[in-house]
């Protein structure tokens, strides 16, 4: 495909989608307490970290994986293959590369079920948001 067929427009609503996905995803709403007895983490530890550093590294990994996705997807597909698509690389290629790593590095099943639902999650948004855009 010819780079000049990718809409980034599109590219950076998905990777604001994703962004915005794991702010509410791992938020204290949801999962951040369970996330972070699974990480081994405290909140204290959070405060620790630089969040210019962690945003803006993580906004830039959603572009990547934006831009991906819009790579494998091709211009303009229909929605139900894109959604489809999405699901089955966040389910089948991430999911199960994370779980790997997991498995090997005896982390409990309650975090890979968190990450991993984020990732599907997120690459099911993300083909959605590629499926209906114009």
């Amino acid at each position: 495909m010819d780079l000049s067929q990718l809409d980034f427009v599109a590219i950076l609503l998905a990777a604001m989608s994703s962004f915005m996905l794991g702010g509410v995803w791992y938020s204290p709403w949801l999962f951040q307490r369970a996330w972070l007895e699974g990480c081994g983490l405290t909140e204290l530890d959070l405060k620790a970290t630089n969040p210019k550093w962690v945003f803006s590294g993580g906004f830039v990994l959603s572009l990547f994986i934006a831009f991906g996705l819009s790579l494998l997807l091709g211009p303009h597909p229909h929605l139900g293959v894109a959604v489809g698509v999405g699901f089955a690389v966040g389910l089948c290629l991430v999911s199960s590369a994370l779980g790997m790593s997991y498995i090997y590095e005896q982390r409990p099943l309650k975090l890979f079920l968190i990450n991993s639902g984020y990732h599907i999650l997120q690459f099911t948004l993300m083909g959605l948001i590629f499926g209906l855009w114009p």
